[in-house]
């Protein structure tokens, strides 16, 4: 489960190498600019604020995440224990959904319960992460590739089943149909392992820089 190796994410080689072994991509780099990523130390800060931000705008998203921070002393992101200890019905006054609200007790239990693991992230494989995290109720498979890419910056991360991320391979690959994440997946293995800033360029192409 655990890993030596340290990963790390450079977007600048990345996309040499990219380059070199689909020139294809050429004009993906050429013609857009991303932001290289930047890791965060605080995992359940990460995976708590995914949770806020599933299926909202940006906009909506981040005036209940500062509600959510105000309910704390001090408007300092909460720890798990604190998370705990507060009432469904006082982290619903922020304007989480009932759901959401367990989502994020659940998580947060889950660092309460296993602090050894879930602090040590960024230490485990890929996969590894990914089954890990999709056991807690509230992460699924997405949450869990975007907490790789924009958390730990794995550099081999590929969100095929991403809507935004499915567009922007249509419109640069100038496909008539929205293709198939199999097909999608399998066109990526030629990218590995540098998929990640596939993705970000990808997102890039249809809605500009994605917002984790």
């Amino acid at each position: 489960m655990y890993v030596n190796k340290i990963y790390s994410f450079d977007m600048n080689n990345s996309i040499k190498q990219l380059k070199k072994i689909d020139p294809d991509l050429i004009k993906l780099f050429d013609h857009f600019m991303v932001d290289d990523l930047s890791p965060e130390e605080n995992y359940f800060k990460a995976l708590t604020r995914s949770i806020i931000y599933q299926q909202l705008s940006g906009k909506a998203a981040k005036t209940i995440l500062d509600r959510f921070i105000h309910i704390y002393p001090d408007y300092s992101y909460p720890t798990p224990e604190a998370v705990i200890n507060t009432d469904i019905d006082i982290l619903c006054s922020a304007g989480l959904s009932n759901n959401k609200a367990h989502y994020i007790k659940n998580i947060a239990r889950a660092f309460l319960d296993d602090p050894d693991t879930y602090d040590n992230l960024d230490r485990m494989k890929d996969q590894d992460i990914i089954e890990l995290l999709t056991a807690v109720k509230g992460i699924g498979p997405w949450t869990a590739q975007m907490f790789m890419m924009f958390t730990l910056n794995r550099p081999d991360v590929f969100p095929a089943t991403d809507l935004a991320i499915q567009k922007g391979y249509q419109k640069y690959f100038k496909l008539d149909d929205l293709p198939k994440p199999n097909q999608m997946l399998k066109r990526s293995e030629l990218w590995s392992p540098h998929r990640t800033t596939v993705s970000l360029f990808l997102w890039e192409v249809v809605d500009g820089a994605f917002e984790w």
